[in-house]
C-alpha cells in the first residue's frame, strides 16, 4: 500500500516535459500495452526511445500523437487504413484531432472512405460507448461458454 502511495507521488512530481514508460502511457490513455506496441508496428511515425531490454520511454511529443491516433480509429471510427491515409496527408501531425476530421470531412476527403463501412461500401456511424459495453459482455459470455466447452 504505502509501495502505491509513493509510485502515485512520483508521478505527481514528474515534469510535463519528463518521458513516460508505456505503463504510464498505457493508464494516461487507458489503451492497452499491447495495443501500443501494436500501434507502433502500424504507424511508423510513433517512434518512442528504447533502452536497455527494449524499455520504451515515450515523449510528450509521442503521447499527443498516441492520443490522436486514439481519437481517430475510438472517437471517429477510422480503420487503421483510413487513419494511416489522413495521418499522411497531415505530415503526421495531429493537432487537433476533431477539427482535423471535420475539415477531412467538409473537404470530401478520401481518406474518410477508410472509415467504417457495413459491407455494401456505406460509411456507418461509429459505435457508442453503450454498443461498445454490450459487445464487451457478449464476448465475454462467449469466452465462458468456451472455456465450459474445453
Amino acid at each position: 500500500m504505502a509501495h502505491n502511495v509513493a509510485r502515485e507521488a512520483q508521478k505527481l512530481q514528474k515534469s510535463p516535459d519528463a518521458f513516460r514508460t508505456i505503463s504510464e502511457v498505457s493508464a494516461e490513455l487507458d489503451v492497452p500495452q499491447h495495443v501500443l506496441r501494436f500501434w507502433e508496428t502500424k504507424f511508423k511515425i510513433v517512434k518512442p526511445l528504447k533502452r536497455g531490454g527494449g524499455r520504451r520511454y515515450y515523449r510528450p511529443s509521442d503521447i499527443e500523437l498516441i492520443r490522436g491516433i486514439r481519437d481517430l480509429l475510438y472517437k471517429h471510427g477510422f480503420t487503421i487504413r483510413g487513419a494511416q491515409k489522413l495521418l499522411k496527408e497531415q505530415g503526421g501531425r495531429i493537432d487537433n484531432v476533431d477539427a482535423m476530421v471535420s475539415a477531412a470531412r467538409a473537404e470530401g476527403n478520401p481518406a474518410l472512405s477508410h472509415t467504417a463501412s457495413d459491407g455494401e461500401g456505406e460509411v456507418t456511424a461509429p459505435l457508442s460507448n453503450d454498443d461498445r459495453a454490450q459487445i464487451r459482455r457478449v464476448l465475454g459470455e462467449l469466452k465462458e461458454l468456451k472455456e465450459l466447452l474445453a
